[in-house]
């Protein structure tokens, strides 16, 4: 693969919580963030600025950010949501309902099963257009099988104003 994980590692789509580890974590830079979402580093801050993040990314002493895995698998729901045509505002609302904590668990499934029905509507939008370009597809196979296919859809001669 390309370094980006798959979402299906983690079934639940939310970040895993941080295990404790024997020693400090190096953290991830901003470019090996971007390497592993295919986000670009410009995209990252917009990210950070619009609030999207689950956490108030660290900075090192030299300044530079500092993320960690959740992180990363938090960027990648992110990119699948965008990638099904959630707005980055309701984005932005799941991750605050998810930073603030246990409580709303409903409100964060409801946001979701707002989002699916969403993609199903669109998949059935997709579906119908797909019939229709099939459709013409196999008629224009079909002519062109048969020698019949010259004229087909040409625009129709003008005829003089009378």
């Amino acid at each position: 693969m390309n370094g980006r994980r798959s979402t299906s590692e983690n079934p639940g789509g939310l970040p895993p919580a941080p295990v404790a580890s024997s020693g400090p974590a190096p953290g991830l830079s901003i470019g090996q963030v971007a390497d592993a979402t295919g986000l670009s580093v410009h995209a990252l801050r917009f990210f950070e600025r619009e609030g999207l993040f689950l956490r108030e990314i660290p900075r090192s002493s030299g300044g530079q950010r500092v993320y960690e895995e959740a992180d990363v698998d938090w960027l990648l729901l992110c990119g699948r949501l965008r990638a099904s045509g959630m707005p980055i505002a309701r984005i932005r609302e799941f991750a605050a309902l998810i930073r603030s904590g246990a409580g709303n668990e409903r409100d964060r499934l409801a946001l979701l099963q707002e989002h699916e029905r969403d993609i199903r509507a669109k998949i059935d939008e997709l579906n119908a257009c797909l019939e229709i370009v099939h459709g013409k597809v196999t008629t224009y196979e079909q002519h062109l099988r048969d020698g019949t296919a010259a004229g087909l859809w040409a625009p129709a001669p003008a005829t003089p104003p009378g």
